[in-house]
């Protein structure tokens, strides 16, 4: 099957809107959140555990799978869905974050990305048109193009030189031959400021991508500029394709960059966060590791049907992470992952029935009430 992406139903008092995306690999219903499986795997979980959360997207990274196990590796043995025992939709992104923050380790030019591995120090060249061809040999359903993630603070003078090469990188990765059934996005950069912002996306809209992403917000410049910064440039994009906002994961930005229009969302927050022990439920965040909950006989969240809540107390998770076992971190990785799909559909639904403002204000007030 061809991608395809549709909007179903816009919402009347703001930007959200209802979306069908369709790949060779099934249907995601959008607002949809991404798992981040960096390097094939989501950490803690197996493939099943994210089907039996009904999760319809993953997304792995196009600079970690080629340096490791490498592209060709995985094409020579059927592609990435077979490789990693997935067979819904994946979305590789091109690794411009990763090489951003090799630092010293990396140099950029007009050519690419002149950087050394992290795992043994070798020298490696990418280029807009070979991160192309590294996700070919993937076989993912989306790629995205090389693009630089501008560091926060920025002079206005880099931010600018870099947004243009980003556009150019972009332009470069079309002409590089892609799968028949493979999505290309491109990433609209721009640092923090709009006039960059607003000439990257009229620039990248008026070529053939199948769909955009908005790069470079989530990098420390506080709350305010990534939501001014995030809407402004959501009203850039081409209406009739998807947007998909990177890095940016917690579950109230989640929830006002929907309001914005944006379809498709990533991060490893609610990974990370269940490694370190703490938990995201429906009336805000729960630190596992308090003494205070070393006889508390409750599930982390009452109102959560995930295999984690269904059977154990918060006694018995705050033990098993304090011991240092393994099933803490599957655990917990279970409960947030559940929770963010949750979330993503309550999402749909309070579009789907028209009353997303309400929802988001008050989803906003009980997630304000943290539990430390």
């Amino acid at each position: 099957m061809a991608f395809n992406f549709t909007v179903i139903k816009k919402d009347a008092s703001s930007g959200a809107r209802l979306g069908r995306l369709e790949s060779g690999h099934g249907v995601v219903e959008t607002p949809a959140f991404m798992p981040v499986g960096t390097q094939g795997g989501v950490k803690a979980l197996s493939p099943r555990d994210l089907e039996e959360m009904e999760c319809q997207i993953l997304l792995a990274n196009t600079y970690h799978l080629y340096l490791r196990p490498g592209a060709e590796v995985v094409r020579e043995l059927g592609g990435l869905h077979r490789f990693i025992g997935w067979n819904r939709t994946i979305l590789t992104d091109s690794g411009g974050f990763q090489v951003f923050s090799l630092g010293a380790l990396r140099k950029i030019t007009e050519e690419g990305v002149h950087f050394q591995s992290h795992l043994d120090g070798s020298s490696h060249l990418l280029t807009p048109e070979r991160v192309v061809q590294i996700q070919h040999d993937l076989g993912s359903d989306v790629a995205m193009v090389l693009d630089e993630c501008i560091p926060y603070p920025a002079t206005k003078e880099y931010a600018m030189a870099s947004t243009e090469r980003t556009a150019r990188w972009a332009e470069r990765s079309l002409t590089a031959g892609r799968r028949d059934d493979q999505a290309l996005f491109a990433i609209v950069q721009g640092g923090m400021h709009r006039e960059l912002r607003e000439a990257c996306a009229r620039r990248l809209a008026s070529l053939p991508f199948d769909g955009f992403a908005v790069g470079g917000l989530g990098v420390g410049e506080g709350e305010a500029t990534l939501h001014g910064i995030g809407e402004f440039t959501a009203q850039l994009l081409p209406e009739k394709r998807p947007r998909y906002l990177m890095g940016v994961g917690r579950p109230q930005d989640l929830i006002s960059a929907a309001g914005y229009g944006y379809d498709l969302f990533d991060c490893v927050l609610p990974t990370r966060n269940a490694r370190n022990g703490t938990l995201f439920t429906s009336k805000g965040k729960v630190n596992i590791k308090r003494a205070e909950f070393v006889r508390d006989p409750r599930p982390v969240d009452e109102a959560c049907a995930c295999y984690c809540c269904r059977h154990f107390s918060r006694a018995y998770l705050r033990h098993l992470y304090h011991a240092g076992e393994i099933l803490a971190a599957h655990l917990h990785t279970v409960h947030n992952l559940y929770y963010y799909h949750r979330l993503m559909d309550d999402c749909r639904l309070a579009i789907r029935e028209g009353n997303f403002r309400d929802w988001a204000a008050e989803f906003k007030r009980q997630n304000s009430q943290a539990i430390f």
